[in-house]
């Protein structure tokens, strides 16, 4: 297996080459995408070897686990081609709900109207949990006033009131200046997760730079004194010499208080919804969340993230033979 935590250190602020993260809201829909054929990876063809193709869509939090997924996975069937697209949770379900996809990353539980627009579509599908996060609060290297948010000042923070907000209004010890944001934009799953837990579905403040790719969001805080941002706990680790993160309510996202709960409320499982009658009738499909979910916790650890118990993935292997 290769050195996947060297891997995400020394790419992640590439990621947009490698998964082809989505830009901005202003540039919706955009995407790029990572494709493993047989010729990239190099293996000689042999008879019966399996073939095929498998796309898949969505979260840029969970892309680093499938990024380091297909890399592995092109080794062993070096014939099937993996196609994965960054477009965020909600873009990633979109194409899913469009039947353009056979599995979808989200950083978020896929939502009532999602199932809805499923069973309209006549599309039946899985939910598989492969690892757990624990979005993750930095502001910039140079902020020497905060070490540690709560809900309530969180919430006095992100929630738009309309006022151009300051850290003195935070807290009277702060200095007086303007607070910087930076979010991921709407189609993210962590925007869903970070608006449901903290803002309680309130406005986000309307000054915030959004942004589906997380890169965008980590080089926004690394270049402002006053920023501060909110994405995936493997991004802050990737980019933690450069960037300080905030605890919770007195608590800091570790591996530890992620897979505890301590780091509550915003330790969060991860999930790849995949399509039942491609599981059925593709079997590079079925090899793929077959090797997905082996792979799954291994690969978690390797770019920052944290592992669920074994049982865990031991059902999600079970459930996923019984619809082949």
């Amino acid at each position: 297996m290769k050195s996947w935590k060297y891997f995400l250190l020394t790419t992640m602020a590439g990621l947009t080459f490698v998964l082809g993260a989505c830009g901005s809201d202003s540039t919706e829909g955009a995407e790029a995408e990572s494709d493993i054929s047989s010729s990239e990876a190099g293996e000689p063809q042999a008879e019966g070897v399996l073939e095929g193709k498998v796309s898949g869509d969505g979260s840029s939090t969970v892309a680093p686990i499938l990024e380091a997924v297909v890399e592995e996975y092109a080794a062993e069937q070096s014939e099937v081609q993996v196609t994965v697209g960054v477009s965020g949770t909600g873009g990633g379900f979109e194409k899913f709900i469009a039947g353009d996809t056979d599995f979808s990353n989200a950083s978020r539980p896929i939502k009532e109207e999602e199932k809805q627009k499923l069973a309209e579509a006549n599309i039946d599908f899985s939910e598989f949990q492969i690892a757990y996060d624990g979005l993750s609060l930095v502001v910039n290297k140079e902020n020497d006033w905060v070490d540690s948010l709560t809900i309530e000042e969180l919430q006095k923070m992100w929630i738009e009131d309309g006022t151009k907000k300051k850290w003195s209004d935070i807290n009277p010890e702060w200095p007086e200046e303007e607070i910087v944001y930076y979010s991921p934009g709407t189609d993210s799953g962590t925007y869903d997760y970070f608006d449901e837990v903290i803002l309680d579905e309130a406005d986000l403040v309307k000054s915030a730079t959004l942004s589906e790719d997380d890169n965008v969001l980590v080089q926004g805080v690394q270049g402002d004194k006053n920023a501060i941002g909110f994405f995936g706990y493997a991004y802050y680790l990737a980019n933690q010499e450069t960037l300080k993160v905030v605890k919770v309510n007195g608590v800091e996202p570790t591996n530890e208080t992620i897979e505890s709960g301590d780091y509550s409320p915003l330790s969060r499982p991860l999930f790849v919804y995949a399509n039942n009658r491609a599981i059925k009738e593709n079997p590079a499909f079925y090899d793929f969340m077959k090797f997905t979910i082996e792979h799954a916790g291994d690969m978690a650890e390797a770019v920052g993230y944290v592992s669920l118990p074994e049982e865990n993935y031991n059902k999600g292997l079970a459930d996923l033979e019984a619809l082949k």
